[in-house]
């Protein structure tokens, strides 16, 4: 990927771009895919105009899908979903049929190591996979997603009742999605939660952060903390010092 862009950390930096009137274009590759991106509409014209004379491309206009991700447009901003990519998995696995859940993962649920019977591992973990890249436009299942990840190299039949369930929670709610619109500020806020001691096999705590950048949300995280807390507000800090470390990055 190769991007070009400016990023600002607080409201003086936000006021100065604004009347300094900054131009940027954000050019994104992924093997022979690319999205161009930006305000300065005379830049990104040259640029489409120089890659076409040193490749044969095509000149798709206005962005709509992405790499599997659909970019919608309305009065309120810009929404990036995968409703298609959704349906595709629901068909592939059989569960388009399915009673749909109102939950991505049943309540107080714990999943264990050798729980039930040993599954096709193959199969999980493309399942799986997928379900990782669907988390990019759905933060809803980035928990449940990330409970289902820390059995692919050794699945059994409980870890694939709970990839099923997400999968029927994805019924509910085929085209959910980011919805990126415009505000009046640049503000960066980070929100930090803690699982304590969610893993039964290792008593390790889960921790997640969310951040927004001028009200939208840009990044988010669940992940299993690396040592063992010792109590919940133990467990609580480690989950600010990461949603921190984020805030300070962006």
């Amino acid at each position: 990927m190769i991007a070009v862009g400016f990023t600002q950390s607080n409201a003086d930096h936000t006021l100065f771009i604004r009347k300094m009137g900054y131009q940027i274009t954000v050019l994104i590759v992924y093997v022979d895919d690319i999205a161009v991106i930006g305000n300065d509409t005379n830049e990104i014209s040259k640029l489409k105009a120089y890659l076409g004379k040193e490749f044969e491309i095509k000149d798709l206009e206005r962005l709509k899908y992405f790499l599997g991700i659909e970019v919608a447009y309305s009065t309120k901003g810009i929404v990036l979903s995968q409703r298609k990519y959704t349906l595709d998995l629901l068909s592939e696995t059989g569960m388009l049929g399915c009673k749909p859940l109102d939950t991505p993962i049943k309540a107080n649920s714990h999943l264990r190591s050798k729980e039930g019977e040993p599954v096709d591992k193959g199969r999980y973990q493309r399942l799986v996979g997928r379900l990782i890249y669907l988390s990019h436009t759905r933060p809803d299942i980035a928990h449940a997603v990330n409970l289902v990840s820390q059995y692919m190299h050794d699945p059994y039949s409980s870890h694939m009742v709970a990839v099923n369930w997400i999968l029927r929670y994805l019924k509910t709610a085929l085209g959910n999605g980011i919805l990126f619109s415009p505000t009046d500020h640049m503000r960066i806020e980070v929100y930090t939660n803690a699982y304590w001691a969610g893993s039964p096999d290792y008593r390790r705590s889960t921790i997640g952060y969310c951040t927004f950048v001028g009200g939208n949300l840009v990044t988010w995280c669940s992940k299993k903390q690396s040592v063992v807390a010792r109590s919940s507000a133990e467990a609580e800090f480690r989950a600010m010092a990461h949603g921190i470390c984020e805030l300070l990055w962006l």
